[in-house]
Order: C-alpha cells, then structure tokens, then sequence
C-alpha cells in the first residue's frame, strides 16, 4: 500500500509545503492558543468537535470565565455546566468533560495526563483528541484525525469509501502517521486542521489557493466532492412525543431532569409522554384540579439518527407546592442557570406569564447543524 499522493511529494516536502502555507494563512491568534496548558486545549478540542471554530469562541471564553482549572470544573455542578454549554449542541460532551475533570482530579492530583493512552481512557476523549491536546499543548510528537484531516486526506489520495468503515479508517491513520513530523508538532496539528477547515471544506473547496492542488488525486480527477465518501444514508425514522407544558398562576413552568444517559441527559426538560392519555393520567396523578388546553401546533426536531415530532400540550395549575426531587419550576422572567434542552429553551424563550395562551409557534424543522450551532 503506498503512502505516497504521488512520486513527486515526500512526507518531508508535505510538511514543508504545509507549514509555509500556515505560516502566512493559518489562524495563530484563537483564545487556546494563548495560555496553553493540557487543560485549556482539551476543552478546546471537545467543544471543537463536530462544531465550528467561530461558535466555540464564545462558549469557551465563558467556559474559562467560569472554570479556569481542572479543579474548579470538577468540583462544580453539572447543572451549570450543561447551563454553559445550552446551545453548543451535543451535550454528552459537556457530560463527559465534568466526569473526566472529576477523574483527573480524583485519581490524578488535578494534572491532566500526557500519556496518550491515559488521556483516551478518559470519558470523551478518542485517539484523535489525545493526539491533538498532546500536540498542542506540549509540542510532543502526536498523530491527529479529527473530520477535517479525514477530509484533506481523503482528497490528496482520493481514498475510496467512507472513513467509518474500519478499513478506511486505518487507511487514513496510516497517511496521518506518515505525514506527522518530528518538529513543531503545535504549529503542524493546527495547520493540518486548518487546511481542512479554511481551504479544504466539504461543500466548497478551495482548489486554487490549496498548496497541494498539484499533486491532489481528488483535484486531478475534479471529483474533489466525491471524497471522503458520505455514510449510506437511511431514512430517519419519526419518533413522536408530547411535552406538558405546566404552568402555575405566577407563570412558572414545570421542569424535569432528565436521566443522566439517553436523550438530553442531565438536561432539564418538560415533562414528556408518548400519548396523550399517559399525559392526562400523570396530571390526574401529580397535579389534580389543573386545566389542559388545546394543544399548540407540532413541530420537528431533527437529531443526526432520528427526528422527534413534539406536541407541546399547556395546561394550567393554581398551586402545586412538591413536585420531588427531579422536577423544578421554572420562570421565563428570571431563568435559572441550569442546562436545557434546545426545543425546550425555544418553547421557554416564548412565554411571559401573562400570556399564557400563546402558541409556542409554527411547525419548525432543526437540522442536526442548527442543533448543532443554535
């Protein structure tokens, strides 16, 4: 199996190539980059997963507001995190952050380790993202794989299927091994990450400013588009729920937590049924004496293996004093800061309390980038 793009780029004249390029056009100013230690650049990375640079800025300056060590993560509620990350998308990441920061607090002193294995057996953290926060916060030599690397790689070599068949995937570790240098480790993982992300992007590559498009199979052949081969796409199944929107006389709003595993988990939520019968007995159950309503026009929620159809079904309550340990009220005037689900916060960001009778809105559909990007 060759290596090799073609007979007139060495791995050493890729690096070159590469590294002159980001000398004058990669991005050297993003707020990770200054200040690097292992904790900064892992948070860095799993924000920056499957998300885009100019969002993550925001929520990671907030994030290092709240949380500028290991420690002070690790000793917080997951409440706030989630809190922190509402909207960032992909919430099993802000989960796992919170559990490894306890792990490494715990087991580790507080010191993030810089063993590659060590750091992939923490929660959230894959072989990819290892190799990344070694790179970039110690210089040591690391291979990395993330999305826009499969991307340029798949493309330079015109490698043939998708990179989450096995296969594949060992096809392009291999080119990322041979093409990782010995020397400025942090300068070469940030710049092979920014070819992909600046000039090498998925809809809308830029060819005639890439410093390879000489010796690029994909270019040559103009199949840039083709590579990296999509996943076998499969209709998304249509999952249906309905949301009870509680309200009490003051405004307030009936939250439950949801299960730390499993959809928006530890995210807080409005109570959810699969019929409406389940609905009206839990209220006959919970919250006897209260008044539903008609309920307010469907809309779609698109996750990336399925879409949920919500119903939001209101209903009004005078009082309800327990409502237990895993339920809150909630004020739209005066939110917690507490992590919510994203079609949850859209519904929450439409009420006042006096007005109780409007419909949350029309029938909307998410895509998993605004999901993603919200």
């Amino acid at each position: 199996m060759s290596e090799m793009p073609s007979p007139v780029l060495s791995a050493a004249a890729f690096q070159r190539r590469l590294l002159a390029w980001f000398d004058v056009h990669g991005r050297h100013d993003l707020p990770w980059q200054r200040q690097r230690t292992p904790y900064r650049v892992w948070v860095s990375e799993i924000m920056l997963q499957q998300t885009q640079v100019a969002t993550v800025i925001p929520y990671f300056e907030r994030f290092m507001a709240r949380f500028p060590t290991v420690r002070e993560l690790a000793q917080a509620q997951l409440d706030e995190v989630l809190h922190l990350w509402t909207g960032l998308g992909y919430y099993a990441r802000g989960r796992n952050l919170h559990r490894a920061a306890g792990v490494i607090v715990d087991e580790r002193g507080g010191d993030v380790p810089m063993d590659p294995e060590a750091l992939a057996a923490l929660p959230g953290i894959g072989r990819s993202t290892a190799g990344a926060i070694i790179a970039q916060s110690s210089g040591e030599r690391a291979v990395i794989l993330d999305g826009n690397v499969k991307r340029s790689l798949s493309r330079l070599h015109a490698v043939e299927g998708w990179p989450g068949r096995p296969a594949v995937e060992r096809r392009l570790w291999a080119l990322a091994e041979h093409y990782t240098p010995d020397a400025r480790l942090v300068d070469y993982t940030q710049a092979i990450m920014d070819l992909g992300a600046t000039l090498c992007r998925r809809g809308n590559p830029e060819c005639g400013r890439c410093p390879f498009a000489d010796v690029c199979v994909a270019h040559a052949r103009g199949e840039e588009r083709r590579f990296p081969e999509s996943k076998p796409k499969k209709a998304l199944p249509t999952r249906a729920t309905r949301m009870l929107l509680l309200r009490d006389s003051r405004g307030r709003v009936l939250l439950e937590q949801r299960p730390a595993n499993g959809l928006w988990g530890g995210l807080w939520s409005l109570p959810q049924f699969d019929e409406h019968a389940e609905l009206q007995a839990w209220l006959d159950s919970h919250a006897p004496g209260s008044a539903i309503e008609q309920p307010s026009p469907p809309f779609i929620h698109v996750f990336s293996h399925f879409q949920l159809e919500i119903t939001p079904q209101p209903a009004l309550i005078d009082v309800l004093d327990s409502v237990g340990e895993t339920r809150r009220w909630y004020d739209p005037e005066n939110p917690d800061a507490i992590g919510l689900a994203a079609p949850v916060k859209k519904l929450l960001t439409g009420l006042s309390p006096f007005a109780l009778d409007a419909p949350p809105g029309p029938r909307t559909a998410f895509s998993p980038q605004e999901e993603n990007h919200s």
